[in-house]
C-alpha cells in the first residue's frame, strides 16, 4: 500500500538554500584605510575639523613630560648622592703624630690591615678631653709592616690619611684610609710646656 502525501506542492527545505554557496562567494568589501595623521607643518592640518578632545592632548602631553623629567631628576640626584657618600673624600692630606695601639690583617673576601692609633696630641694636652683614638685602614702591605714595626718598638708613627664619607670593602672596615706613613721624632712633636717625654729604646 502506498501512501501519497496530501500536499503534493510540497518542497524539501534544502531547496532555500540553493544560493548558499554563491553568497558565500561573495568577497567582502575592503574596509577604508585610515588616513595618515596631518602634521603642521601640511596646509591641509589647519583646514581640518577640530575634535571635540582636541584641548585636552596638549594637557595630557605636558603632563606625561613632567613625570618622565621628575623621574628622572629623582634617579640622578640619588646616583650623584651615591657617588658623593662612596666615592668622592671628605678630606685629603691630613697628618697626624701618635703611637700605634694595634694593627691586624681582616676581611673575608677584601683583605685590608685595620688598626688603632692614640693621637700625640691628645696624650699631651691635659686640659681639653680626649677626643678618642683614630681607627684607620691600609691597604698597603709596606706601610702596614712600617706601622707594625714602630708599634713594636714603641715609637711614634707620623702618618698621612684621607677621609671619606663611607667605607667600602676594598678600602677597609674605616672612613680613613692612611696614604703615607714615616717615623716621628718625639722631641719635635711633644708640646714644649711640659716635661721631657720618656724617650724608649728602640728593639733590636
Amino acid at each position: 500500500m502506498i501512501i501519497k502525501p496530501k500536499n503534493t506542492d510540497y518542497e524539501h527545505p534544502a531547496d532555500d538554500f540553493d544560493d548558499f554557496e554563491d553568497v558565500r562567494q561573495v568577497p567582502a568589501e575592503p574596509k577604508p584605510q585610515k588616513e595618515p595623521p596631518l602634521s603642521p607643518e601640511d596646509p591641509a592640518y589647519w583646514e581640518r575639523e577640530e575634535s571635540e578632545f582636541e584641548h585636552l592632548k596638549p594637557v595630557v602631553r605636558t603632563r606625561r613630560m613632567w613625570i618622565y623629567a621628575g623621574l628622572g631628576g629623582i634617579a640622578f640626584g640619588l646616583l650623584y648622592a651615591l657617588y658623593i657618600i662612596l666615592f668622592t673624600t671628605y678630606s685629603e692630606g691630613t697628618i697626624q703624630y701618635g703611637y700605634v695601639d694595634n694593627i691586624e690583617r681582616r676581611g673575608e673576601i677584601f683583605k685590608t690591615f685595620e688598626g688603632v692609633m692614640i693621637p700625640y696630641k691628645s696624650i699631651a694636652d691635659t686640659v681639653r678631653p680626649y677626643e678618642g683614638d683614630i681607627i684607620f685602614s691600609v691597604n698597603d702591605d709596606h706601610m702596614a709592616a712600617e706601622l707594625r714595626r714602630l708599634m713594636l718598638a714603641n715609637l711614634p708613627a707620623r702618618i698621612e690619611y684621607t677621609r671619606y664619607h663611607a667605607a667600602l670593602p676594598w678600602r677597609g672596615e674605616s672612613k680613613i684610609l692612611i696614604t703615607h706613613v714615616d717615623t716621628a721624632d718625639p722631641r719635635k712633636i711633644y708640646h714644649p710646656g711640659l716635661p721631657a717625654p720618656h724617650i724608649p729604646t728602640p728593639s733590636k
